[in-house]
């Protein structure tokens, strides 16, 4: 059965049972102790679902008694089990696989709000509303099936909220939730702090080393520096600096990718971690960083939720929507923009992209060094006739 000729199904099924639909919602109880059960949904990528986290704070703050559960994307629940505003996760596989299974699992646990933070059409809002919640919160909310949901007028696109912080941040306020601040939550526990440390020891790295990462691979090509700028400036920096050791991070999908630059660099100050410490020990590994340079990616914004200071490469995405959000004084992100007009983003032709290979490797130099020497962080941007996301 076709994905489209489903959605439309599922589109026509649910129109009916809305359209009998027996939910009578007080607006009254949004933001007091009568909501008892709050389902969150942020199912999508790593950086998706940490900057979803400033939102569950949020609903913590002014639930402080509910009971807030998470779906998740299935590979990611280590990371988020300890996550002190959830009390309890719930894996997802996404698209269709069990979806009316997950449907019917939802709708048995009576929740009184559903908030869609992030979550991928045309499952997320079905998913919210057959929960059986009397409220369904999502922006935007220009999607195909907005008529499921609580607030499905005044129409809000991305275009509306600055950064995806704030569109998470948005829809929390609209199921009650309290004021709080940008910043993510990511906290390492005890045990895979540990085990990062066992594994360092055992690379012979000196404890009071200082570790610079690299963090060279992304979930398209459009969003990567080259490997041989990552090369020609690992080599400047361990000459530069006897005490620093620099280390590939990344999944282990990445690992080949690493592979070459740490080739290239051709060091014994080089370690090569992408896929080498498990999800559960990747804040941790970013927290013993000084810096971590990276493009818009996952390992960024874990970086971010931890502390770690950032040199943030942005080109085909758009910093203030995506980067970093608060204590900017720590980060330097640089900014250069779109260079073909259409941008194919994700299906960019280039291995390397002309947009990211206008980051100079002076430049990227400079700021490590700058952060290095206690510098405030900074925004490089150039001139840009707008700024496309």
């Amino acid at each position: 059965m076709g994905t489209h000729f489903r959605e439309h199904l599922l589109r026509a099924a649910l129109r009916f049972i809305k359209a009998h639909d027996r939910r009578t919602p007080d607006p009254s109880k949004l933001g007091t102790a009568a909501i008892e059960r709050i389902l969150a949904i942020s199912c999508t990528a790593i950086g998706d679902t940490l900057m979803s986290t400033p939102a569950l704070r949020s609903l913590r703050l002014a639930y402080p008694n509910a009971h807030i559960s998470l779906l998740l994307n299935k590979r990611y629940v280590t990371l988020f089990a300890n996550n002190p505003d959830i009390d309890e996760i719930i894996p997802y596989a996404g698209g269709y696989r069990r979806f009316f299974r997950l449907a019917w699992a939802l709708n048995r646990q009576r929740f009184d709000v559903a908030l869609i933070l992030h979550g991928n059409e045309p499952q997320a809002t079905p998913l919210a509303y057959l929960s059986g919640a009397d409220y369904c919160f999502k922006l935007p909310n220009d999607n195909d099936f907005r008529f499921l949901l609580s607030n499905a007028e005044p129409v809000l696109r991305w275009e509306a909220f600055a950064h995806g912080i704030d569109q998470r941040l948005a829809v929390a306020a609209l199921a009650g939730g309290a004021q709080t601040d940008r910043a993510m939550t990511l906290t390492p526990s005890a045990a895979a702090m540990a085990r990062l440390n066992a594994r360092i020891a055992a690379r012979d790295i000196p404890p009071e080393a200082q570790l610079i990462g690299f963090q060279a691979g992304a979930s398209t090509v459009s969003r990567r520096w080259s490997s041989g700028r990552f090369i020609e400036l690992g080599k400047r920096l361990l000459k530069r600096l006897p005490d620093t050791w620099i280390v590939l991070t990344g999944s282990a999908d990445e690992r080949p990718l690493a592979e070459i630059i740490a080739s290239g660099i051709d060091h014994p100050r080089v370690w090569i971690a992408a896929g080498e410490p498990s999800l559960e020990e990747m804040p941790a590994l970013m927290q013993r960083l000084q810096i971590l340079l990276t493009g818009d990616t996952g390992p960024m914004h874990m970086a971010l939720a931890v502390g770690t200071s950032v040199i943030a490469l942005f080109a085909v995405s758009d910093w203030r929507r995506s980067g970093p959000a608060s204590e900017l004084g720590k980060h330097v992100v640089i900014q250069k923009w779109r260079t073909c007009d259409p941008c194919l983003s994700k299906r960019c032709p280039y291995a390397e992209p002309l947009c990211m290979a206008s980051i100079g490797i002076d430049e990227v130099e400079q700021a490590i060094l700058s952060r290095l020497s206690g510098a405030p962080g900074a925004i490089s941007e150039n001139s840009a006739p707008g700024a496309a996301v």
